[in-house]
């Protein structure tokens, strides 16, 4: 004869089971959580990781997590499909050379219009749905992005990309204010241009005004968020991603590599080359992707890194990287 099977106890074991697993999960960050406590973390927010509601309120929800647990992050986003999409229905053709979108007169005041006024808005409502802390930014704002025009170099001819820019100049001051606040800076990458007639905005690579943020901050780590799992040796061998790559060898990779993701890999070097101390290359279209590289031990995508950081060993009392943050 069966004995009956009581359900509400297999049910209250289900539910402590997957209790404890998150239990085990807070435990494994915890270290990292130490490490980084303090920390100036900038994530660079862009591509197919910002197409579904769902992957832009995970992220949003790691943005108020990361905050929460003591560290300062800074976003810097683009906002490429919804500037394709908007380009399109505008009849406005959207060319890229070199990785970078060429830039009209006319398609960057659309570019201003979509990034300020949809693509930010919408990013600092969701991580307020935590708490009110992000406050939206162009870098038009207090001349918070300053650059200079450039153009791109293909097979050795110089490419103009129009109203595009390199940033030179970041101010850091209001940023650090308002980290010291505890608010969260959201940053569209468009930016004034230095001597240049006013009103007329550059449009900047996110990655690369990224870079140029998490420089300027000295920031602990830059994370850049994209649409594929990182970088790969032998592209598309998927068994070929690597996982940690010191400068040397990037530079040495970076002629080889896919257009697209040469931007970056650039910002990724540029910002190591300038003192932040690990840049990251992940899978935005991977849900909770930030949490995963930064809480666990495993982490995930490409990382860039001159000095392996290890985790803080937890009961040394040391309070994380804010001393180092201080220097």
């Amino acid at each position: 004869m069966n004995t009956p099977v009581d359900m509400s106890t297999k049910s209250t074991a289900a539910r402590l089971a997957a209790a404890q697993v998150k239990a085990e999960a807070l435990t494994e960050a915890l270290p990292w959580i130490k490490t980084f406590a303090g920390a100036t973390i900038v994530i660079k927010y862009g591509g197919n990781a910002m197409v579904s509601p769902e992957l832009q309120q995970s992220f949003a929800d790691d943005i108020a997590f990361l905050r929460f647990a003591g560290i300062r992050p800074v976003v810097v986003h683009g906002g490429g499909p919804q500037i394709s999409a908007m380009l399109k229905r505008l009849g406005i053709e959207s060319e890229f050379k070199a990785g970078q979108r060429v830039t009209t007169e006319e398609a960057a005041e659309v570019i201003r219009m979509v990034l300020s006024g949809q693509v930010n808005r919408d990013i600092v409502s969701r991580i307020n749905q935590n708490g009110d802390a992000a406050i939206g930014l162009s870098g038009e704002d207090a001349d918070l992005l300053l650059a200079n025009r450039t153009t791109a170099e293909v097979d050795g001819e110089t490419i103009d990309l129009g109203r595009v820019g390199e940033i030179a100049q970041v101010n850091t001051t209001v940023l650090t204010e308002l980290l010291d606040a505890g608010r969260v800076p959201v940053i569209c990458s468009i930016a004034s241009e230095i001597g240049g007639e006013a009103g007329k905005p550059l449009n900047i690579n996110a990655d690369l005004a990224a870079s140029a943020v998490a420089k300027a901050l000295k920031a602990h780590k830059l994370i850049m968020l994209t649409d594929v799992p990182g970088l790969y040796a032998n592209w598309p061998d998927t068994s070929s991603l690597i996982s940690r790559i010191d400068p040397d060898k990037l530079r040495e990779l970076l002629p080889s590599l896919d257009s697209g993701m040469i931007p970056k890999m650039t910002a990724a070097l540029e910002a190591i080359e300038h003192g932040v101390k690990q840049a990251h290359i992940i899978d935005g279209r991977m849900a909770h992707s930030l949490l995963l590289e930064v809480f666990t031990s495993e982490g995930i995508g490409t990382m860039v890194e001159d000095t392996i950081v290890e985790p803080a060993p937890l009961g040394d009392g040391h309070q994380g990287t804010q001393e180092d943050e201080n220097e």
